[in-house]
């Protein structure tokens, strides 16, 4: 399988994403706005729509209209504190109207398709690179404010009482988020971007007793959800993105089982 030289770029680009994708999502969580993920995605739909319409680059057009999304996100949420899921919603209204129009009038209706639900084993070489590149820099800035962020999801009163700058890492935040949806739109597919973003998170919430430990599961979730998915999609001719969610959802239920099995052996040691 990785003699092929476009499973080596899939494999290189699906692990840093299965990496980055989760944290993304920890925080997310943390913050209880687990529907970003949906919005920002059909955002991206959006931009990829605008870039193959007028020929400019969809992965242009997809970090544009994510970064737009993200931060009428927070707009709208500022506007509405009390009705978070508002902003959300109203968001992904408009990606998913735009990105439905746009699909008619695109000419190239099958690409606009691929991007739905990713086509990461027709990566180029020169996507690769770039994503490479983009993702290790959001690696990077993540674990630079990996405390900062840590406070400001967890306790943001908190945060905001130790003089902690809310507004620059709530933007900071959101460029990441949007960045790394927009990136992963081409590979993973815009539709199944959340689920990679929620699936191995709550998978770790079953066993991790901190943030850190959460943090570190939920990329391990993710990347083995991305190695298996694209392992079976190779030998049983399957999308790969498809397959990666799937793969995650039985992570998932499996480490519940495991989890509920634990707790039944606890009760039964703990009887006299």
């Amino acid at each position: 399988m990785l003699k092929y030289a476009f499973m080596q770029r899939a494999f290189l680009v699906g692990i840093l994403l299965g990496l980055i994708i989760p944290l993304m999502g920890v925080v997310v969580v943390n913050r209880r706005t687990s529907t970003i993920g949906d919005a920002l995605s059909h955002s991206s739909l959006a931009g990829i729509g605008f870039g193959l319409l007028f020929g400019f680059s969809p992965l242009v057009g997809s970090v544009i209209m994510t970064i737009l999304g993200a931060f009428s996100i927070e707009l709208v949420r500022r506007r509405f504190p009390k009705s978070g899921d508002l902003a959300t919603a109203m968001v992904m209204s408009v990606g998913v109207g735009l990105a439905s129009i746009l699909s008619d009038v695109v000419p190239t209706a099958m690409k606009f398709e691929t991007y739905l639900f990713g086509s990461i084993v027709t990566i180029r070489p020169e996507e690769m690179f770039l994503s490479l590149a983009i993702g290790v820099a959001v690696l990077v800035l993540f674990f630079t404010l990996y405390y900062p962020l840590l406070y400001i999801s967890v306790d943001p009163n908190g945060a905001r009482l130790t003089g902690l700058p809310m507004r620059l890492l709530d933007t900071l935040f959101t460029v990441l988020l949007a960045i790394t949806i927009a990136m992963a739109a081409r590979t993973i597919g815009a539709l199944m971007v959340s689920s990679l973003m929620i699936l191995p998170v709550a998978t770790a919430m079953l066993f991790a007793k901190s943030y850190c430990r959460a943090v570190l599961f939920a990329m391990l979730c993710g990347a083995l959800s991305v190695l298996s998915g694209l392992t079976v999609s190779f030998y049983m001719g399957l999308k790969p993105g498809g397959a990666i969610v799937l793969i995650g959802i039985g992570i998932f239920l499996l480490s519940l089982l495991v989890q509920q099995m634990q707790r039944i052996r606890n009760r039964s040691v703990s009887r006299p």
